[in-house]
Formats: C-alpha cells, sequence, structure tokens
C-alpha cells in the first residue's frame, strides 16, 4: 500500500509541474535568453550576461527570472546605464538588474513578450497573464 501511494503521489507531483528548466547548452535555453537580452541591452547597455534564478518552459511559452551582470559577474551601475539616462530606470525605485519576462515560442524563435527590469513586484502574477501563462506560473495562477 505504501508503495502505491508513493507512486501515486509522485505521478500527481509530475502533473502538477507541468513545466521543465531547459538545460544549460540546449537551443531552447539559448533562444530564451537570447529573446531577453535585446531588452536588458537596451535598457543597461552592453554586454549583458544573466544569472538565472527561475527559467521554465512549456509547450510554447515560458517564464524567466534573472539577474543581468557584466561578463564575469561585474555589477551593473544602474545609475550609468542608457535607461538611466533616457529616464526610463531610476536606482531608487527599482530591485537593482533583476530581470522577469513572459515568452511566446514563434516557430523556432522564442520572444520575450511581456518583460519588466528591477521590477519591485511579481507584475506577472496579475490574472490577465494566467489564461496563456498558467503552465509555466502556476503558483501565481491558483493552481
Amino acid at each position: 500500500m505504501r508503495y502505491c501511494l508513493g507512486v501515486f503521489f509522485l505521478i500527481f507531483a509530475n502533473a502538477a509541474m507541468a513545466w521543465d528548466e531547459p538545460a544549460r547548452g540546449t537551443a531552447d535555453r539559448a533562444g530564451l535568453m537570447d529573446a531577453l537580452r535585446p531588452h536588458a541591452v537596451w535598457m543597461l547597455g552592453p554586454p549583458v550576461e544573466f544569472v538565472v534564478h527561475e527559467l521554465r518552459r512549456a509547450g510554447n511559452v515560458g517564464f524567466a527570472s534573472v539577474s543581468a551582470q557584466r561578463p564575469g559577474g561585474g555589477q551593473i551601475d544602474i545609475s550609468r546605464t542608457p535607461g538611466a539616462a533616457r529616464g526610463q530606470l531610476d536606482v531608487e525605485y527599482m530591485d537593482g538588474s533583476s530581470l522577469q519576462a513572459l515568452y511566446l515560442k514563434s516557430g523556432d524563435t522564442w520572444v520575450a513578450v511581456h518583460w519588466a527590469i528591477g521590477a519591485t513586484d511579481a507584475w506577472f502574477a496579475d490574472p490577465v497573464f494566467c489564461p496563456d501563462y498558467h503552465t509555466v506560473i502556476p503558483e501565481f495562477c491558483g493552481d
């Protein structure tokens, strides 16, 4: 009986977690990062690399939570970025160089459809995103 319950919970847990994390070196992981990079470069200036905190994909949707840094781990001075120079970033009102994105895959190409940099809240938890992205953010969609 104990064995059957263990198998049941294992199957249930896998069904509840419909997303997976693309492994390092895979085309999907590179595609997800490459889709976010132009946004990061536009706001933070080049060059930018990411430290991945969460990376999820399920079918043709994805979610990322990353931090941007300079190659080799250099910290980005937000006050000296192109986004700050344009008045789009204000270090006083943001959470550093953190980025989150919701993606759609079109053919073989990932597109960062919704994204934010330095957000101090979980903007992606807005119920408006749940119909399309619930498989990659179930904990924010009541699943």
